[in-house]
């Protein structure tokens, strides 16, 4: 039987934090430090906010397993170069920005191949200019087996399309555009699906997709739909992860959380007893990632 979530996550500790230059041009919600805080109070403010979230979803009993960043990598707290599945697969991504591409740790690589006997390396596809960024790019329905894609310079269609095929999803690809007019780099940020209800910036798709995809998710998923502004509150950045008595949860930043509507968090709660919100602001001001991109899945 296929199931949307799992209870155990992997996380990465930042080793460094801050706004990675190399990533600027496609992530529009990730700001320059300023003046008013050096970069040691933005790692140390990053990192006690990695340490709550972590210690918040651990004390609503989801496993986490984590792993120490490298110095070089201020991303490498978003683990967006990998993914597991639970037909046994386990994929590495071609990653857009060179310093992303370093965050693959061999470390974390031997120990998931060994566990996962369908191991997928696609990191050549970065030789010809061709990226996919694990479940950032492609926010899956597993139940239903339908992969939604929004397309940027760091999802490629044509890669998009050899994934549904080798997985055996069907694929709803679109194009958004930001408040800034360029694509949302990550569709993660857009969306999120669990196992009954799924969450939406149908705003930010451009309108020649905006009914398909909105009719296809809401066929199968209650929906709640974000404004641009929540889009940019990180409201679209959530999980639905298993915890304590395999209780189904709904997991974000206390930044989305507080943005939500009283009618918006009805219908969540008519889905999750349980929301565990965190307050991640330094990783989402500088970092321009919530919640959901802190957090791999292992199936």
């Amino acid at each position: 039987m296929r199931v949307q979530s799992t209870r155990h996550l992997f996380m990465i500790e930042p080793a460094c934090f801050y706004a990675n230059p190399e990533t600027m041009d496609t992530n529009v919600y990730q700001v320059e430090g300023g003046p008013e805080e050096s970069p040691e109070q933005i790692f140390q403010q990053a990192l006690a906010e990695f340490r709550a979230y972590r210690d918040a979803l651990i004390g609503h009993g989801v496993v986490v397993t984590t792993s120490l960043g490298y110095e070089a990598c201020p991303d490498m707290v978003f683990p967006n170069w990998m993914s597991t599945h639970q037909d046994g697969q386990f994929f590495l991504y071609p990653m857009r920005n060179s310093n992303r591409r370093a965050e693959r740790s061999p470390e974390a690589i031997d120990a998931f191949r060994a566990a996962y006997p369908d191991f997928l390396d696609w990191t050549h596809y970065e030789d010809q200019n061709m990226f996919l960024e694990s479940t950032a790019s492609i926010v899956s329905d597993h139940v239903n087996k339908v992969g939604y894609a929004g397309l940027s310079g760091r999802t490629n269609r044509e890669l998009v399309e050899k994934w549904g095929a080798v997985m055996g999803y069907e694929m709803e690809i679109f194009e958004t555009a930001s408040h800034r007019d360029i694509p949302v780099y990550h569709t993660d940020f857009l969306m999120y699906i669990g196992s009954a209800m799924a969450g939406l910036c149908s705003a930010c798709i451009i309108e020649k997709d905006r009914g398909r995809v909105r009719e296809r998710l809401s066929a199968s998923h209650d929906l709640v739909e974000f404004s641009m502004e929540q889009l940019q509150a990180n409201c679209g950045n959530a999980l639905e992860v298993i915890g304590t008595g395999n209780e189904k949860m709904l997991t974000m930043s206390q930044s989305a959380y507080d943005a939500l509507t009283s009618a918006q968090i009805e219908t969540m709660k008519a889905h999750y007893k349980t929301i565990i919100c965190s307050d991640l602001k330094t990783l989402e001001r500088y970092g321009g990632g919530s919640a959901r991109c802190m957090l791999m899945e292992i199936f």
